[in-house]
């Protein structure tokens, strides 16, 4: 099995270089990875100890972004080494200064692994939710490195739980510890023999309380708004816009501040075409400009976070394709959020569903009459949303106190 794994990823990895001719994502892919451990070597420190912190994409590195903070805060001997699998976390997270070496990983190859583990030597190793690399969990768990993974979230579709999983089961037990974000994925645990797991929740909630608490003060929003109710639509896609922008256009009481996942020149003209009100973009307005418009079009990047708390109600984007975006930026600020249908997969949605701080829907005649009733004046279904939404966001911080205690005793 280990030759069919290893040839597999050989495979996988030639199908990228082909497509690296032509697609800039495989491109990165592949060029990041060229003499990364060459890389790692002029840089590491032989007399320091090493926190090995893997997170797969630029998501699994918020969710471990407090874990790694707070190693540095209280932790000072140490250093960290930070790897990505995928470009859309490492090119964005690159020049990241809570870590000492930030880098691709090599491919999970017998001896792609063992040479960054020969070269890195890290005192422990902490993976962010996914990424379950057989060569290099198997690798720690020889040379007795301790490894855990934190905000891991298990479904009964994967590998491990089914009768074909056997072997691929294998790296579960080489964890010391599995912090988990819920019960079922301790209980599936538990029922293929994993019992050195526990629930600690999701640091995803230390990090937005802490983004949220140093939000940046916006004022070409801050003058946009001019005490209007304000929807604020972030990581939309083609789908979501179709529906809010239609009940936007119809509703001249109500602004909509619209930040798109994709900001390329071609997805911003098709906003532009759904608009029957004044618009203006981010970056060619100025606040006397700003206050003029009815929506603001972000179209830059890195301010969705602190943008959220100007607003009343957030849509979240991504839920008429794989899955929605993170609705936890919104709820800190105590909104409530709609979305689309594809939201499952995702524990904190289904989580504030069940307790009325979020809604999703399937289509237009869903979401007029639900946006209609939240941005009544006065509205009582607003209020009790938004107290809902707050207050599941306060109750599950403090994820990442218990890992580190746990870890580092």
């Amino acid at each position: 099995m280990k030759l069919f794994y290893d040839l597999g990823l050989l495979i996988y990895h030639f199908g990228v270089w082909v497509a690296s001719f032509w697609n800039d994502k495989a491109a990165k892919f592949i060029g990041g990875r060229k003499g990364v451990i060459e890389y790692i070597s002029e840089r590491i420190d032989a007399n320091s100890k090493y926190v090995w912190v893997h997170a797969a994409s630029l998501g699994e590195f918020e969710q471990g972004r407090p874990v790694i903070e707070q190693i540095k805060k209280i932790k000072p001997e140490y250093k960290i080494i930070l790897t990505f699998f995928s470009p859309s976390g490492y090119e964005v997270r690159k020049n990241y200064d809570g870590a000492d070496i930030v880098c691709y990983l090599p491919i999970d190859t017998s001896w792609g692994a063992k040479r960054f583990l020969d070269t890195v030597n890290p005192a422990c190793a902490i993976f962010i939710k996914y990424e379950f690399w057989m060569n290099y969990i198997s690798g720690l768990k020889k040379r007795n490195i301790p490894t855990y993974i934190v905000s891991a979230i298990f479904r009964e579709e994967q590998a491990f739980f089914k009768w074909y999983g056997g072997w691929y089961r294998k790296v579960l037990h080489c964890f010391n510890h599995l912090f988990v974000q819920n019960q079922k994925s301790l209980d599936l645990l538990a029922s293929v023999g994993v019992t050195n797991a526990s629930l600690t929740g999701d640091t995803r909630f230390d990090r937005v309380a802490d983004i949220a608490a140093k939000s940046k003060e916006l004022p070409i929003v801050s003058s946009f708004k001019q005490g209007f109710k304000v929807i604020v639509a972030g990581s939309s896609w083609p789908k979501d816009e179709d529906i809010i922008c239609a009940y936007f256009n119809e509703h001249p009481g109500v602004k909509m501040i619209l930040a798109p996942h994709e900001i390329h020149q071609g997805h911003l003209d098709s906003i532009v075409s759904k608009l029957k009100r004044p618009y203006a973009f981010y970056t060619k307005t100025n606040e006397e400009e700003a206050a003029q418009a009815d929506c603001l079009i972000i179209d830059c990047f890195g301010l969705l976070s602190s943008i959220y708390k100007y607003g009343e109600v957030a849509y979240i984007g991504g839920g008429f394709g794989v899955g929605i975006h993170n609705t936890l930026e919104a709820a800190v600020y105590g909104m409530p959020i709609l979305f689309g249908p594809n939201y499952g997969r995702f524990q904190e949605a289904v989580d504030m569903v069940n307790r009325g701080a979020a809604f999703p829907v399937h289509n237009a005649d869903e979401y007029n009459p639900l946006m209609d009733k939240l941005l009544m004046e006065n509205s009582e279904s607003l209020k009790n949303a938004s107290e809902a939404a707050a207050a599941y966001v306060n109750e599950n911080r403090g994820a990442t106190t218990k890992i580190i205690q746990e870890i580092f005793g």
